[in-house]
């Protein structure tokens, strides 16, 4: 969690998997801009990849693609916003938003960070490295990370979110060489975006029960907003 933060219990319900659908739907659009056709567009393509692996409809996929490449004849305009400060005992936080409405969002997010604390532009962002994180699994057997980080020219490579996955680390600049490099030392590439990686994240074991509990309810919340894309939070393991 020193990286993206994922709830520990994914919840199935359709609500939960609504908004899972929402925010891919927009990374599609976004990414869609460069062209419609997947082929041709990597960054689509990885992310209908993810829309695929997570089941999104195929007419929400497509009306996604069509509208973000401007075949509908509606505009899509969202702005990039990221929203720094603390969740509740001094866990440092960052939320990446896609808003077509930051007078909407701004007041939604001050609501959110009053159980933590809500800072201005760079107040917690010189505590996070901008990194490109590229989530792989291995497509061949004895697939080494470390060897495949090495060759691919990732800076660094961890345990991924789930069993058998891996997160590659690179420079910004670098994240789309190291994706296309992968493939060929034997990883399968799941997903490929820059992020934010804690510098100096919180030891779980330094908080009680009851106060990562608090944590926890307080990344749920953020996450669980129309307009947020990724969070990002200081918290280790």
């Amino acid at each position: 969690m020193g990286a993206q933060w994922k709830a520990k219990h994914k919840d199935l319900a359709a609500n939960a998997k609504g908004r899972v659908f929402g925010k891919l739907a927009k990374d599609i659009m976004i990414a869609a801009r460069s062209g419609a056709d997947p082929a041709s567009n990597a960054r689509l393509r990885l992310v209908v990849e993810q829309a695929r692996k997570v089941s999104m409809p195929k007419e929400t996929l497509d009306r996604a693609i069509k509208k973000g490449a401007g075949l509908t004849g509606e505009a899509v305009h969202f702005e990039h916003v990221i929203y720094e400060g603390f969740a509740p005992h001094r866990v440092p936080v960052m939320v990446e938003c896609l808003t077509d409405n930051v007078n909407r969002t701004a007041p939604e997010m001050r609501v959110l960070f009053r159980k933590g604390q809500l800072g201005t532009s760079g107040s917690v962002a010189w505590d996070f490295d901008h990194l490109g994180m590229i989530e792989a699994e291995p497509s061949t057997a004895g697939a080494d990370p470390e060897l495949a980080a090495i060759e691919a020219g990732a800076q660094d490579f961890e345990p991924g979110p789930e069993d058998g996955v891996t997160v590659f680390l690179t420079e910004p600049a670098d994240l789309d060489l190291v994706s296309r490099a992968l493939p060929a030392q034997g990883f399968q590439v799941l997903s490929a975006k820059l992020g934010y990686k804690a510098k100096n994240p919180v030891d779980p074991a330094t908080l009680s029960a009851e106060h990562l509990e608090e944590v926890e309810v307080f990344l749920a919340a953020i996450d669980a907003n129309d307009d947020v894309q990724t969070v990002y939070a200081g918290l280790a393991g």
